[in-house]
């Protein structure tokens, strides 16, 4: 669905919140249900690569199936330019293509199906769904985990410098939190908003329960104040998604 402006939604709390973005994942964009893919992103060039208007696949892939993405059955090895044989999403990272998303909240229904391991990526303890938040670059940005294999919620930040990719993360808050529900819708929401000290708040809620808070006031690098892109990374996780919306707090 295309980026709207000026659309607004009514809040639990009555107030109203003005729609940045939204999409429904509701149609493929190429070949075998393909949405976008990790080829399309490292091969430019390539007219035949599948993009989307609003996302871009660093790694794995994404598809159409019965009017919502999914991530299709994890694998652990490079896709081909439709995914027909590898789709590579036991390492998935989508990011919106527009950058200037700053005091916002991401709101996305999630159908987590299963977790998954592979030889390339053994199950580990953060394996999930988590939401990145002012994403700057793939060493600086926020992220918010809300399915973990080991049953915590995280708020994280990366920073640049380090062996993560370039970055080195570190915990800003975490809390035990309800076990994966398996094959049952969730609706999850990120929020992150400036304060007038220079601190980011960020907030994780799951199904309207606040899960875990966190105030970045500098730990490992400066707060991210920037407006940034937003996103989803999984590990090891087979899922669905759909009504991917990004408000005003």
């Amino acid at each position: 669905m295309a980026f709207d402006p000026g659309k607004e939604v009514q809040g639990a709390s009555a107030t109203q919140q003005r729609v940045l973005f939204i999409d429904n994942f509701d149609r493929a964009n190429g070949p075998n249900n393909l949405i976008t893919n990790e080829y399309a992103f490292r091969n430019p060039n390539d007219p035949r690569a599948v993009r989307s208007p609003n996302w871009e696949a660093t790694s794995g892939s994404l598809f159409y199936k019965r009017g919502v993405g999914i991530t299709g059955v994890p694998d652990g090895c490079k896709p081909d330019r439709y995914s027909q044989v590898c789709n590579d999403s036991a390492v998935f990272r989508l990011r919106t293509r527009r950058t200037g998303f700053k005091n916002v909240t991401v709101s996305v229904r999630l159908l987590n199906h299963s977790l998954t391991s592979t030889s390339r990526t053994p199950a580990r303890a953060i394996d999930g769904i988590h939401l990145w938040l002012r994403y700057q670059s793939e060493a600086q940005l926020y992220a918010l985990s809300v399915n973990r294999r080991d049953g915590t919620v995280v708020i994280k930040k990366k920073c640049p410098g380090g062996p993560s990719n370039g970055g080195t993360y570190y915990t800003l808050a975490s809390a035990k939190s309800l076990p994966i529900p398996f094959g049952t819708w969730q609706r999850v929401q990120a929020t992150v908003q400036n304060g007038q000290d220079g601190s980011v708040n960020l907030r994780l809620s799951r199904d309207g329960t606040q899960l875990v808070e966190a105030t970045d006031r500098g730990t490992g690098c400066a707060p991210i104040t920037a407006a940034g892109r937003v996103g989803v990374r999984g590990d090891n996780d087979d899922f669905s998604i759909e009504a991917f919306t990004v408000t005003t707090p």
